[in-house]
């Protein structure tokens, strides 16, 4: 990175429940100097940089909070680099969020199991770098093997 030698670079913390990654952030872009970047994490416990995209819910392109009856039509979010996170649940920090926001999303869990070419129910933990809330949701409403 020329340019940024001799420059301190700042630290952020990004807490996912039990584990931490700590990234750099390289002076001036805001994003973590040690991630990859537009690139879907293939391993468990890798991170890479990206923005959101689009956040809405399971049907529409509107991610509204459910009525006084709880019932809702979930929450549904689009990362740049074509990760794909949704929830039958309305999820606050994804709806915190805002399109064109950073964010670190990292690989934390694999399915296991599964039939030859079904991959789906993948977990991802997305960090919101603005508001540094995060949240967990698999790739798929339902997991490999399911409906």
């Amino acid at each position: 990175m020329a340019g940024l030698r001799g420059r301190r670079q700042k630290a952020v913390r990004v807490c996912f429940g039990a584990a931490m990654v700590v990234c750099g952030i390289a002076a001036g872009t805001g994003m973590p100097s040690g991630a990859a970047q537009a690139q879907v994490p293939a391993r468990i416990g890798t991170c890479v940089a990206t923005t959101i995209a689009r956040i809405g819910t399971r049907f529409s392109g509107r991610l509204v909070k459910p009525q006084r009856d709880g019932l809702g039509e979930g929450t549904s979010v689009d990362l740049k680099n074509g990760v794909y996170g949704i929830s039958y649940a309305y999820v606050e920090a994804v709806a915190r969020s805002r399109v064109g926001d950073r964010a670190i999303t990292c690989l934390v869990a694999l399915p296991k199991g599964c039939p030859k070419g079904d991959d789906r129910g993948k977990m991802y933990t997305t960090t919101n770098l603005r508001t540094l809330d995060s949240w967990t949701l698999p790739d798929s409403q339902h997991m490999c093997g399911g409906a």
